[in-house]
């Protein structure tokens, strides 16, 4: 009996040993899986900016990797969390290894390609989010092989194709986020059989027809948001008692159509209802304010209301929604007066907007009691009487829409103490007297729209120097007069600007010029008089323009035609004379309009205008003129050829040693080298802007006057240094141009040591180079700040015309050789300057002169880019096209 107990215990410690060991041998298999599934995902990450993939290696175990989270009893990875983490990438089929994963959390990375649809081997999974990333293609079907899933996260991403039914059969599920995708079909009725759903988002997809009923009986569902998508059909009307839970339910950007069910009010819990933009008829429940945990309520652009003089009653209860912030009511079918309460409503009220309506009546005394409000959008109604100064109160607003009501008087000044304000809408209204120049406190404003009222006397300095106006300025139809102010150039900003149908009068002022950023300009209807100013050729990006109904004469400008993106131009009306140009716009005629000018000619045919002549007496007076001209003309001709020839010798030896003096002459400012080892101090490293192949670029300020200025040093040891000064000097001395970098002297001495000394000074730029914008380092200057499109393209303009000077423009025509970004200087005022002209190249036309070019371009110059490969085979600089 001893014996057989002592064998039953041996026997038994054997058993359990064996499977210990069994155990161990298991658990150590699917660690080594784990990690070889961890480094498959690893390998497959492409940007990784804070390097958290480095930290995944063998140095540690991969349960101590960022991001990782282990069971304690086996060692198997539980959790996978990379949220918000900058990855990109596809995910790896081997994270199907993970089989003890039960979180899987990729939120907002960039993630692409389609999700593996080796997901399906997590059987222990229970939540998967991955919102806002790329991943594309269908939903994995294999996903429904996770039963113990309770939240399906993939919002923000591009998945496609329907929503599978078999989501239906995840019964634990809690949440399902799948909104702003590219989903479309119908909603599966089978989701209504997810008795546990709290969470149901579907927004900004394309899904189409009605919800199932189905859904609407899941009493759990708290957050309900269906909006932006193409469903129709009525909100059910027990929806108040089979939704009892309900914090968020949005259905808007649809068609649903039908009544808003008074159920609705038994939704206790109620924060947010938004059905805006949709079509529904009827009222809201006149108690609706029950609900007194609303933070949001929209209902904007539907069918609600009628013209019913009690049609705002509901406006009453909503007094009790202590937590209100948002009000949206515009364009529906509301009538009656704005009641007294609304001055009532919650001081956390932000957005009040009940526009396009047909509300009668004044704005309530006491409106300044919703202090924290930062917008009033109470526009397209029917309100008279005047606009009350306590407007001016809400410190906070920021949009004011007061437009197409019938308010009159005067504008109230008190609007200038708005200073948060940025869109200011007064349009179709009945306003008279000025306009007050208190507006131009309000410096956040960009957008001004006064038009079609009964304003008169000038336009304020004050107003019409607001530099913060960038979208439109708009005071047209009015009975404005006076000249426009020449502050109007202050409006560097300005996108638009349409002073039409007043009274102005004189000249339009050339700093209107300074505003280069204006794509719309609409001067018709005025007494504006004289000529187009030649300073309007710097606003390159106007795409409409309209000078109809003036006063206007002279010639037309030929800038006009150079502008690249003008659509329309309409110069109607006024006392236009001489010759249409052709190029540009000219060369469609529907694009213009030039009716009521007489004194115009030529043109395109379309025009039908008459050919341009020339007088007879003119005539007359140009053949006496030649009769003269050509003999003196001629005799100056001998003398120069007879000087040319007895001083070709001397020039022809002095060639190959022209001394500094002819280089540099013309130049403005001697300066020593004391004096710059001065300004330079002594070449510091803490003054130095950069360097290049023939020497540094130092800041450095004149002691004369306390300029600024940038010092080209030559490195002399530098084979080819002296030669490029040399160069240089030659070509800077023969262009001036707003867009070539101006030198303001050069530099031939010896320094302390007695060593030969070479320096070029020019004007310092104080926005750097092209080159620091495009593609920042370390300089925090230009990190923090961008080019817009319209900076670039006028960038762009300004090297186009600096490369047209050269080309065509100078006496004889000068190549660059080496234009690059870093080559491109920009000024204070963004203004590009092409520099550096060590490579620059004189084109000779006449063959005699190949053979100097041949000498002068026997090495390849410039940087490494698209080259022509004219120059590879000849090294001669000669006409190629232009590439870019």
């Amino acid at each position: 009996m001893n014996f057989n107990r002592k064998s039953f215990q041996i026997l038994t410690s054997f058993l359990l040993l064996c499977l210990s060991l069994g155990s161990n041998s298991a658990t150590a298999a699917g660690n080594v899986t784990d990690f070889h599934a961890l480094l498959d995902f690893k390998n497959q990450i492409v940007e990784d900016p804070f390097h958290i993939m480095s930290l995944w290696n063998d140095s540690i175990s991969h349960c101590n990797w960022t991001g990782i989270t282990c069971n304690i009893s086996n060692g198997r990875v539980m959790y996978l969390n990379l949220s918000s983490q900058g990855l990109a990438g596809t995910v790896t089929p081997s994270i199907g290894n993970l089989t003890f994963l039960t979180r899987l959390n990729l939120l907002s990375n960039s993630f692409y390609g389609e999700f593996p649809q080796e997901v399906g081997r997590l059987l222990r999974l229970q939540r998967l989010n991955i919102d806002y990333n790329n991943f594309g293609g269908r939903i994995p079907s294999n996903l429904s092989r996770c039963t113990e899933l309770t939240g399906l996260s993939a919002g923000a991403n591009n998945f496609t194709g329907t929503i599978p039914t078999w989501i239906g059969n995840l019964s634990s599920l809690v949440g399902i986020s799948l909104s702003v995708n590219n989903l479309h079909g119908s909603i599966p009725h089978e989701i209504g059989s997810l008795s546990s759903l709290t969470f149901f988002g579907l927004y900004g997809n394309y899904l189409s027809g009605t919800i199932p009923s189905s859904i609407y009986n899941i009493s759990s569902i708290f957050y309900f948001t269906v909006a932006q998508n193409n469903l129709d059909g009525n909100i059910p009307a027990n929806i108040g008692f089979t939704l009892p839970n309900l914090q968020v339910f949005a259905g808007g950007v649809n068609s649903f159509t039908g009544t808003i069910p008074a159920s609705l009010l038994n939704a206790s819990k109620l924060e947010v209802i938004d059905f805006a933009i949709n079509g529904l008829t009827g009222t809201l429940p006149r108690n609706i304010g029950i609900l007194n945990r609303l933070t949001r309520l929209n209902f904007e652009d539907n069918r609600l209301g009628t013209e019913r003089a009690d049609g705002l009653s509901f406006l009453d209860s909503l007094v009790n929604c202590t937590v209100l912030e948002t009000i949206g009511l515009g364009g529906n079918n509301f009538g009656g007066k704005l009641p007294r309460s609304i001055t009532n409503f919650s001081k956390q009220l932000r957005t009040f907007s009940i526009g396009s309506n047909g509300i009668q009546g004044n704005i309530p005394v006491g409106i300044s009691n919703l202090d924290n409000m930062a917008k009033l959008g109470l526009e397209g109604n029917r309100l008279t009487g005047i606009v009350p100064d306590e407007l001016g109160m809400l410190q906070n607003l920021i949009e004011l829409y007061l437009n197409g009501n019938k308010f009159s008087g005067r504008i109230p000044s008190s609007i200038g103490n708005l200073s948060s304000l940025t869109k200011l809408f007064l349009e179709e209204n009945n306003f008279e007297g000025t306009i007050p120049a208190s507006l131009a406190k309000c410096q956040k404003l960009l957008t001004l729209s006064l038009y079609s009222n009964n304003l008169s006397g000038t336009i304020p300095k004050e107003v019409i120097s607001t530099s913060s106006l960038s979208i439109y300025l708009d005071v047209s139809h009015n009975a404005l007069s006076g000249t426009l102010p020449y502050e109007v150039g202050k409006l560097v900003n300005l996108g638009k600007l349409v002073l039409s149908e007043n009274n102005f009068s004189g000249v339009i002022p050339s700093s209107l010029g300074s505003c280069t950023i204006l794509e719309q300009l609409h001067l018709q209807g005025n007494h504006f008089e004289g000529n187009i100013p030649q300073t309007l050729e710097n606003l390159k990006v106007l795409q409409d323009i309209d000078l109809s109904h003036n006063n206007l004469s002279g010639k037309i400008p030929e800038f006009l035609g150079d502008f690249k993106v003008l659509r329309h131009l309409n110069l109607s009306y006024n006392d236009f004379e001489g010759e249409i140009p052709k190029n540009g716009i000219f060369k469609n005629a529907s694009s213009i309009s030039i009716y009521g000018n007489k004194k115009l000619c030529g043109g395109v045919p379309e025009l039908k205008l008459p050919a341009c002549t020339i007088k007879k007496a003119s005539l007359q007076r140009k053949v006496l003129a030649l009769k003269v001209v050509i003999p003196v003309a001629l005799l100056i001709f001998l003398l120069f050829l007879s000087c040319f020839i007895i001083f070709s010798c001397m020039i022809k030896r002095s060639r190959n040693g022209r001394s500094m003096s002819t280089a540099t002459n013309n130049l403005e400012l001697e300066i020593s080298y004391s004096e710059i080892a001065k300004c330079t101090g002594g070449f510091s490293q803490d003054n130095l802007i950069g360097s290049g192949s023939f020497g540094s670029v130092y800041k450095g300020t004149l002691s004369s006057d306390g300029s600024i200025v940038a010092v080209k040093v030559l490195n002399l040891e530098q084979r080819g240094a002296s030669r490029s000064f040399i160069d240089e000097c030659e070509v800077l001395r023969s262009i001036r141009h707003r867009n070539l970098l101006k030198i303001i002297t050069a530099i031939s001495s010896l320094d302390h040591q007695g060593n030969e000394f070479k320096a070029l000074v020019f004007e310092f730029m104080s926005n750097g180079s092209l080159e620091d914008w495009l593609h920042p380092t370390n300089t925090l200057q230009y990190q923090t700040k961008t080019l817009t499109f319209i900076r670039r393209l006028n960038i762009a303009i300004d090297v186009a015309c600096a490369l047209e000077y050269l080309h065509h423009s100078c006496e004889t025509s000068i190549v660059h050789c080496d234009i690059k970004p870093s080559n491109v200087l920009l000024d204070n005022d963004m203004v590009a300057h092409v520099g550096d002209f060590g490579l620059a190249t004189f084109l000779f036309q006449e063959s005699s002169n190949v053979s100097r070019q041949s000498h002068r371009s026997a090495n390849l110059k410039g940087s490494i880019g698209y080259i022509p490969p004219g120059i590879f085979l000849t090294s001669l600089v000669l006409n190629f096209k232009l590439h870019s």
